[in-house]
């Protein structure tokens, strides 16, 4: 056997959901080369497990890190946790196609607007292809940055030569239109898009592609948003990825009762067109107090208490009275909302289609402590403390799972010939750290990362092995 490493006496989690058995792993050229009880020849190079996790690395179904990974593509925040793949341009946002100057909300949560200089998608996923970073991604286009790119006003529908101009913006993939980029997918996102604007998915779309919308509503009108993303998953015959599946509001909590209904789970293997999954994403302190509190935006930071329990009426008496007032002078401003239900968060984390994303912002100078220990606190308050579900449901959920719903072929699973992305941690003392004061923390437990056969994280830091890829939906996916 020709090895460039072996793990020894890990305990093998495969991402099938099957249970864990324990064994060696070898890897070669960038794929996995053998699993199981076999004995590594002599003068190989070899790293003893030490009886830990081995899984396959963490794919995070939702993040805005399009523009992280030219920044910064070490990418710590998102290999320190386990990730090896991030799936970018959700919420209808993405870095390109976009050349501005001057960069609108919502897309300026994106980075810096020096980051917006790619006229073409392919343009951007050509620059990630030449200059990688430590993670794969995953590459959606959005809605709304196309409508920015050839629009004045988003609020209005396009007229037919700005749907001309949109088309030529997304060209590239395999040489071919904007329908060629739902190779990987469309990310459909704001509530200002008009529903024929939605619906002309159906021209772009292809069968058995992925249809990835930010939710029209979330709250009290939930029920007919995601008929409507469904409505244009059957038009389409597209995979429909709902994020972010919650309900905000206390008249809205337990809801997912009758949300899920519309989500019907199906055998594995099933090959429907259409089929939805639910993108789910774990907030900290999902259960907190009803009110919203203001985080961290200069002199708003004092309407967050050290508990997370600061009241509206404060903050509205610091920044001045008036209905319009406030929001004006804070539209720069973050916000950290306490609007949702343990139980339904439970209810919807363990049902079988959910993924798990983590949606942090990672410009934000003091984020959202899910851009850091998203993954992690799964590990140990879902599985380790709670029991919600075993440790191969959970990890199954962040692999398998979501390599299938997104089309990737050899990817999330351990078994001889599959791409080496792997995580190997302590399921003992896998823990998020970060907080919403100290935001910025790595987490416990996580000892090693591979991307693509490269290690990128070791006990504690960045390895400077940009192994990442672009990656692309396998032709013959369901």
């Amino acid at each position: 056997m020709q090895a460039d490493l072996i793990i020894t006496n890990a305990l093998i989690v495969d991402g099938s959901g099957g249970a864990p058995v324990r064994g060696n792993l070898a890897i070669q050229d960038q794929r996995i080369l053998a699993v199981g009880e076999f004995q590594p020849p002599a003068g190989a190079n070899t790293r003893d497990a030490g009886g830990k996790v081995l899984a396959p690395g963490f794919i995070d179904s939702h993040t805005h890190d399009d523009g992280y990974l030219l920044a910064h593509p070490d990418m710590t925040p998102k290999v320190s946790q386990g990730i090896t793949t991030v799936v970018t341009g959700n919420c209808g946002i993405s870095l390109a196609p976009l050349v501005r100057d001057a960069v609108p909300q919502p897309l300026d949560l994106l980075g810096p607007p020096g980051l917006f200089r790619f006229a073409t998608f392919a343009d951007w996923v050509a620059h990630l292809q030449a200059q990688p970073a430590a993670t794969n991604v995953i590459a959606l286009v959005g809605h709304t940055t196309l409508r920015v790119a050839v629009m004045d006003d988003t609020a209005r529908a396009r007229r037919p030569r700005a749907r001309g101009d949109g088309r030529a913006a997304g060209r590239g993939h395999a040489g071919g239109r904007l329908r060629r980029i739902h190779r990987h997918v469309l990310s459909a996102g704001g509530g200002r898009a008009h529903r024929r604007d939605h619906r002309r998915v159906r021209a772009a779309g292809r069968p058995r592609r992925l249809y990835a919308t930010h939710l029209r509503d979330e709250a009290d009108h939930i029920v007919p948003a995601m008929e409507e993303a469904l409505e244009i998953g059957r038009a389409t015959g597209a995979r429909v990825v709902f994020s972010h599946h919650k309900l905000a509001g206390e008249r809205n909590h337990g809801r997912s009762r009758e949300t899920l209904e519309l989500t019907p789970g199906r055998p594995r293997g099933s090959r429907l067109p259409g089929l939805p999954s639910v993108s789910g994403h774990f907030h900290h302190a999902a259960a907190g107090p009803r009110e919203p509190s203001l985080a961290h935006h200069d002199h708003l930071v004092q309407g967050l208490s050290r508990g997370g329990r600061a009241r509206f009426p404060r903050t509205h008496a610091d920044i001045g009275p008036g209905r319009a007032g406030p929001a004006r002078k804070a539209a720069a401003a973050a916000a950290i909302y306490f609007v949702m239900d343990e139980g339904d968060v439970e209810r919807i984390a363990s049902f079988p289609l959910t993924l798990f994303g983590s949606d942090g912002l990672p410009f934000d100078p003091r984020p959202h402590p899910r851009q850091w220990g998203t993954f992690p606190r799964i590990l140990a308050r879902m599985v380790r403390e709670s029991g919600l579900m075993t440790l191969e449901q959970a990890v199954h959920k962040m692999t398998g799972l979501a390599a299938r719903q997104y089309g990737l072929a050899q990817r999330g699973r351990i078994a001889p010939g599959c791409h080496a992305d792997l995580v190997l941690f302590d399921a003992d003392r896998v823990q998020d750290r970060a907080t919403f004061e100290d935001p910025i923390q790595v987490s416990a437990g996580i000892d090693g990362v591979w991307v693509n056969g490269r290690r990128v994280w070791n006990e504690g830091r960045a390895l400077p092995a940009y192994s990442g890829q672009v990656l692309r939906r396998a032709p013959d996916a369901a």
